[in-house]
């Protein structure tokens, strides 16, 4: 971050990295989860699941890799060591059911998981809009991706 940056920057660069580290977290545990799901999920039309899953992991892997720039960018590291995801998270690792053929379940975890990133993301807009431009438009592009997985999963319920 060059020195006009840091002039310009109207937020505290430590909290907001902490925050950031803590979306950062969510995300790769948000991307096991669904992956893992993708790779195992069974039963009637597994493929089309499975396709579905992978998309939205690729998706939080890609969220993960942003953000971690931005991290670097303010100064700070990212969470290096995997057994800390979920301490330092927002939420808990999303979980997985034991029956890979529950789609009812798996669309409710996807949910979950999404709305509580859309959560983190809507608030992490609202500290940061009009104090660094740079972080709000990261995380107003990631809040409008999460939206959307949230509705992708909402459209699969019968």
């Amino acid at each position: 971050m060059g020195k006009k940056s840091r002039e310009i920057l109207e937020i505290n660069a430590k909290d907001l990295i902490k925050d950031l580290d803590k979306a950062y977290c969510d995300e790769w545990l948000a991307f096991y989860a669904y992956w893992y799901m993708a790779q195992s999920v069974s039963g009637k039309g597994y493929e089309d699941m499975a396709e579905f899953l992978n998309k939205i992991a690729k998706d939080e892997l890609e969220h993960a890799a942003e953000v971690a720039e931005r991290i670097i960018e303010l100064g700070g590291l990212p969470t290096n060591n995997p057994v800390n995801l979920e301490k330092n998270a927002n939420a808990p690792y999303p979980g997985i059911m034991k029956k890979l053929s529950d789609y009812e379940e798996i669309i409710k975890i996807v949910e979950n998981a999404e709305a509580g990133a859309i959560e983190v993301y809507d608030k992490l807009a609202k500290k940061t809009f009009g104090k660094d431009h740079d972080t709000y438009q990261l995380v107003t592009h990631i809040l409008g991706e999460e939206v959307t997985h949230e509705e992708m999963f909402e459209n699969l319920k019968g």
